[in-house]
């Protein structure tokens, strides 16, 4: 039995070095979205702490402000813990290997690992796994720090346009005052080519934001801007476009809305929110009422937009459009603590943190599988 406690602590220690280094490499190198528990537990301890924090602020901005901190928090957290699993899970391997008690091998662990160099071993096998410890100190912080240019580049596309579109929505943004302001300023016919460029920001923020999901929770300069928000407002000036007002079929208003409603959807999926996959209206209901489409084609009826005669076939087909986008939308809104905005935010309800540990059943559970 005695022979088989220092095997055991060897197995628990390799196992531990080889999960911290596929949490740091499905993070900062694997060009795929991938879920890490040790990133969710990170995250969500953080999430916590913050949210508690947040229930002493009276006000909008000043929350913002507050959640302002929280990704980059997150991220710096991350190495921490990596080097803290490492040292642990290397300690344990060193003791195993008889290398002496407690804190000597922590000593040895920590000085590989910082590359602080006052403890040596002279045993091969011993200072083999030194150096190897020290390659992985230094691998984790050159990652962090060109994984760090890649997520703030990704940013910075995304907010580009986010921030145009204040010119052509508002701020808050809106479906309404998007498809005023081009049928003002552009005309209506323009609206084709913003349509693409949207389809294109969508699946720029689909391929970002599941391999770099902290992009997720980086919040816009100004408080009252948020990438959430301005997505359902495309998505529903879109809807409103194909549905209701009279201008020719347009092919790209349809291709932007599939555009945002995958993105909004496997963006959910990787946070686990449920949301229905192929929605069908009635079935499934929309979070906008009759009588705020009805107003808001009022008022752009009197703007002057051409409106279709059948308002019950309009509010037909707007729905069954929303539907595709409708839950993943509000509660990625809550997800995010996003600003106000009409017919998304301003209905979301509180996100409720999952468990820190999730099963596969959970999750399968959680995606409506």
């Amino acid at each position: 039995m005695e022979n088989l406690v220092p095997t055991l602590v060897l197995i628990a220690g390799i196992i531990t070095v080889i999960l911290t280094l596929f949490s740091a490499l499905s993070t900062f190198v694997l060009p795929r979205s991938a879920r890490s528990q040790l990133n969710r537990i990170v995250f969500g301890l953080l999430r916590r702490i913050f949210n508690f924090i947040i229930h002493f602020a009276k006000t909008y901005p000043r929350r913002d402000a507050i959640m302002a901190y929280y990704a980059p928090i997150g991220l710096m957290l991350l190495l921490p813990s990596w080097y803290l699993l490492i040292l642990i899970g290397y300690a344990a391997i060193y003791w195993a290997l008889s290398v002496g008690d407690l804190f000597a091998v922590f000593r040895l662990s920590g000085s590989s690992l910082f590359t602080l160099g006052f403890d040596i071993s002279k045993t091969p096998l011993v200072t083999l796994l030194a150096f190897s410890e020290a390659m992985i100190g230094l691998l984790l912080v050159g990652l962090l720090i060109a994984y760090l240019p890649t997520m703030y580049a990704a940013f910075s596309r995304r907010e580009q346009v986010v921030n145009m579109l204040e010119v052509r929505a508002g701020s808050p943004p809106s479906a309404l005052e998007m498809l005023l302001r081009f049928n003002r300023i552009h005309g209506l016919e323009k609206l084709s080519s913003y349509w693409s460029v949207w389809e294109a920001w969508f699946a720029d923020v689909e391929e970002s934001h599941t391999t770099l999901p902290a992009l997720i929770f980086f919040r816009s300069p100004r408080p009252e801007n948020s990438w959430v928000t301005a997505a359902g407002s495309v998505l529903d000036a879109a809807a409103i476009t194909l549905s209701a007002v009279e201008i020719p079929y347009e092919a790209s208003a349809a291709l932007c809305i599939r555009a945002g409603y995958l993105t909004l959807r496997r963006i959910a999926n990787y946070f686990d929110i449920p949301n229905p996959q192929d929605p069908h209206f009635p079935e499934n209901p929309i979070c906008v009422d009759r009588e705020e489409f009805e107003d808001v084609l009022n008022q752009l009826a009197i703007a002057g937009l051409p409106i279709k005669a059948d308002r019950e076939q309009a509010w037909r087909e707007f729905a069954g459009w929303r539907v595709n986008y409708d839950r993943a939308l509000i509660l990625t809104c809550g997800l995010v603590m996003a600003p106000y905005a009409a017919w998304s935010s301003d209905r979301a309800p509180q996100f409720k943190l999952p468990p820190l540990f999730i099963l596969k059943k959970q999750r399968l559970l959680a995606e409506g599988k």
